[in-house]
């Protein structure tokens, strides 16, 4: 059996003198390799922290080979606030902590706390970093393009949609100004690691589905990477496809209704419809939301009040590999 430990640790200290404190847990076996694993980066995005709980028991009880290392609670400021970054007051310049790595030990906030986690990171032979999309989005796992163990990974895990993210100079230019350059993902890709980020479906509630997907990714992972007994079984349709390209907009303000026809993760070609946005005050249809390319529709917005600018909807262009 393994042996399990959990360690409080002091990521960063507050104006008034308290420690923020998360809970780092280590189980670990015989010589092998390291595995990373941490959630709740972001506070609302609870469905990682429940992965982790259920996998707890299958460690301790396993013949483990090597080290998995596990953080259920990575941002404990959000988490608390059950929010998406931290108030300004605490961090002006990096208020999601997603931004902010690999960390600084005399840097703000978060640059401080991402530093603490970062001494984990950086001995781990690979990285999984559990997060949770929006209510209309499709579980997915998201991983750096050109990254080939990154690449593997995500498919060890197994979702229906497994999306591969430009960074740096091949990104596009939203990318520099969204600071994505500071993501665990990239940065830990780019220190040799290979690195995923698996989207388990909605925020704020603990989705069944969502958390089998996240158990049975997380299991495979560790087959793969030997640090548990047996081969990885292959878990949805993992197509591969482009992200941050097909992203629908709301031209104006309003109420919007998605079209009931759609399906998330259905394949859809450029002017699909996909729902349309009304004023709902004289009911003029302000704008028919339609598609605007081909590829997999893996996000579609049901929260009806909108504000010109915001996502309605993503389609991810499928791509081929080598």
């Amino acid at each position: 059996m393994a042996t399990h430990r959990s360690d409080r640790i002091i990521l960063a200290r507050l104006p008034s003198g308290i420690d923020v404190e998360t809970t780092v847990h280590h189980y670990r076996g015989s010589d092998g390799p390291t595995l990373y694993v941490q959630a709740a980066q972001h506070g609302r995005e609870v469905n990682g922290v429940e992965v982790l709980r259920r996998l707890h028991d299958r460690l301790v009880a396993a013949d483990l080979a090597g080290e998995v290392i596990a953080v259920p609670v990575a941002d404990p400021l959000t988490f608390d606030r059950v929010s998406y970054t931290t108030p300004e007051e605490l961090d002006s310049i990096n208020a999601n902590m997603n931004r902010a790595w690999p960390g600084d030990n005399e840097g703000t906030l978060h640059e401080r706390m991402a530093a603490t986690l970062w001494e984990y990171v950086r001995e781990a032979d690979a990285v999984v970093d559990l997060h949770t999309g929006s209510p209309g989005m499709l579980t997915h796992v998201v991983f750096t393009a050109g990254d080939d163990g990154s690449r593997d990974l995500a498919g060890t895990f197994g979702t229906d949609l497994l999306l591969a993210e430009r960074a740096g100079e091949a990104a596009n230019e939203e990318w520099g100004q969204r600071g994505f350059d500071g993501k665990l993902r990239v940065a830990a890709s780019r220190a040799g690691i290979p690195t995923i980020t698996p989207e388990l479906a909605h925020n704020k509630q603990i989705v069944e589905e969502a958390v089998e997907t996240g158990v049975a990714g997380m299991v495979n992972v560790l087959r793969d990477r030997g640090v548990l007994e047996g081969d990885p079984e292959p878990i949805g349709k993992r197509r591969l496809a482009r992200n941050h390209l097909g992203r629908v907009t709301a031209t104006d303000s309003g109420l919007f209704r998605a079209d009931p026809e759609r399906e998330l993760g259905e394949e859809v070609t450029a002017g699909t419809r996909l729902g349309a946005l009304y004023d709902p005050t004289s009911y003029e249809v302000l704008q028919e939301a339609v598609a605007d390319r081909d590829g997999v529709l893996y996000a579609l917005t049901r929260e009806a009040t909108v504000t010109g600018g915001e996502k309605l909807a993503n389609v991810a262009l499928p791509i081929e590999e080598d």
